[in-house]
């Protein structure tokens, strides 16, 4: 019952302090988008990461990293994804400067849209060409900038199983690009802003669990199904770890 009585006022008061807080750093973003280059993009990152960090904070949903830290390399982050506040939580729980891969649909949204469209590297999964263009991209990225984050299950989670099928995308990329995978599973996200509906949000505990990195060296495309099913069934583990443990 008090949930039902406080969710409107709470979901009013996130969207307020989303919006406004986003409204006054846009002039930053629009400002430094000029210079379009990794300087540019990094200080972009830089102000999304310390905004994040202080507006989930506000809004009572603080992250707590648990697991160990991997050793400072570059990395191909794989998380799962089942609620719109993955692609904010992934800034203060990953360690360094990464670019994420993102649908294209995103940069339509007012505002958000061009700020997503400086630090996303965007992809229509319906075409051939632009899933081929985007892969050349992080490959770029890899060697010339930072680590990548791809969710591989594509889209939201929404059959009721751990984890959806993987796309052999960011398997393919960290073979082809001798790339370690750094696994890393967010069990809270889903109950804090819940895909169903854009109002489901609510206040409560954000983990963000590191698991051990995945190496690939010595690999080949052959080995492609095998490496996916591994890193799928350490995240599905700890995922459902957590889960019990909540």
């Amino acid at each position: 019952m008090y949930r039902k009585i406080a969710q409107p006022f709470y979901t009013a008061y996130v969207a307020v302090t989303f919006i406004v807080s986003i409204l006054i750093a846009f002039p930053f973003f629009l400002l430094i988008s000029i210079g379009n280059n990794v300087a540019a993009r990094k200080a972009i990152y830089t102000i999304i990461r310390y905004w994040s960090i202080f507006w989930l904070w506000i809004i009572g949903m603080p992250v707590t990293i648990l697991g160990k830290r991997p050793p400072d390399r570059r990395y191909i982050v794989v998380a799962n994804h089942i609620s719109y506040m993955d692609t904010l939580i992934i800034f203060p729980a990953i360690p360094g400067y990464f670019r994420a891969l993102g649908k294209k649909e995103v940069s339509k949204i007012p505002v958000v849209g061009f700020i997503y469209k400086q630090i996303v590297i965007m992809v229509d999964r319906s075409s051939a060409h632009s899933r081929t263009r985007s892969l050349r991209l992080l490959w770029r990225v890899l060697h010339h900038e930072g680590n990548i984050v791809i969710f591989p299950e594509g889209t939201f989670n929404e059959t009721g199983a751990t984890l959806k099928e993987f796309y052999d995308g960011a398997f393919r990329l960290a073979i082809n690009t001798q790339t370690p995978i750094f696994p890393m599973v967010l069990p809270d996200t889903v109950d804090r802003w819940h895909y169903s509906a854009w109002w489901k949000v609510w206040p409560g505990k954000n983990r963000a669990v590191y698991l051990e990195p995945v190496e690939v060296a010595g690999m080949v495309l052959e080995d492609l199904p095998e490496l996916k099913r591994k890193v799928a069934a350490a995240m599905e583990l700890e995922l459902n770890k957590y889960r019990v443990m909540t």
